[in-house]
């Protein structure tokens, strides 16, 4: 199935007589939270889920943004309305990243028809809702291991073993700045492959033959297992779209950069050393 939806499409699909789910998970890294956003202005039935508290459990030593408990997370998706035979659309502000991160925990747990909103909010052409929607609670009973995924020393091996992408900004991998976690660099082995070359300046993904390019021109078509990291799991998710886009499946290491380097005994790669 493809995993995303133009804005049209989306029109078309809520005049149906089976309209999807809507989740709203408009996040910024670093940003004001997402809800007042939402709260002045919606694609209409919309429900809002939160990036940090609901898509992601306590901060901590396994990241900025582990993933959350599963018990907790099938609650909050019933909550919205979420069904073991709906159809859910996920968008956010128009970077791709909060909407995919849903995306990917509804697959992860065994949700079979995911989709993201193709660039946001900012694609919709529609009428807005200020009102709250009180959804029909639904009967997603989430069961993880449907994606495959990663824990440190799963990426570590995938860096030696297959291709472990980077999805963080080149000069973060690089080591040359770190902003936001203690120690700048990247997995020993890994590729640089930022997100934000998956998608055009609108927010909306590449074409899936000029993503399959360039990640064959990575190594993807040739390595025996593909593995992505970000910062904390949420860009990652976005690229573990794009891979699939192109046709080609693969691992998120959740942790990410934020649980790898919390940990001093584990090594850091400085430098373009591959990518």
């Amino acid at each position: 199935m493809n995993p995303i939806i133009s804005a049209p499409e989306l029109v078309d699909e809520l005049a149906g007589a089976r309209p999807p789910v809507l989740l709203d998970v408009r996040w910024q890294l670093g940003g004001p939270p997402g809800r007042p956003s939402y709260e002045a202005g919606h694609i209409p039935g919309a429900v809002y889920v939160d990036l940090d508290t609901e898509l992601a459990g306590p901060p901590g030593t396994g990241g900025r943004h582990p993933l959350p408990d599963v018990a907790e997370f099938g609650a909050v998706m019933r909550r919205a309305g979420v069904r073991a035979d709906s159809r859910v659309v996920a968008y956010d502000g128009g970077q791709g990243w909060g909407a995919a991160r849903a995306w990917w925990l509804l697959r992860w747990t065994g949700h079979p028809d995911v989709r993201v909103l193709d660039g946001g909010l900012a694609a919709w052409r529609g009428e807005l809702s200020t009102g709250t929607p009180t959804p029909v609670t639904g009967d997603f009973a989430p069961e993880p291991g449907a994606l495959p995924l990663l824990d440190a020393d799963g990426a570590a091996a995938l860096a030696r073993t297959g291709l472990l992408l980077d999805a963080r900004a080149g000069e973060r991998y690089r080591g040359e700045v770190e902003p936001i976690d203690p120690v700048g660099g990247h997995i020993p082995g890994a590729v640089s492959a930022p997100t934000t070359e998956n998608a055009d300046a609108d927010g909306r993904y590449l074409p899936p033959e000029t993503l399959a390019a360039r990640f064959k021109h990575l190594g993807a078509t040739d390595a025996p297992e593909v593995g992505v990291y970000c910062g904390s799991g949420v860009s990652g998710a976005h690229e573990v779209l794009a891979l699939e886009l192109a046709g080609i499946r693969a691992a998120l290491y959740a942790g990410s950069w934020s649980e790898w380097s919390s940990d001093p005994t584990r090594p850091v790669a400085t430098g373009p050393e591959r990518g």
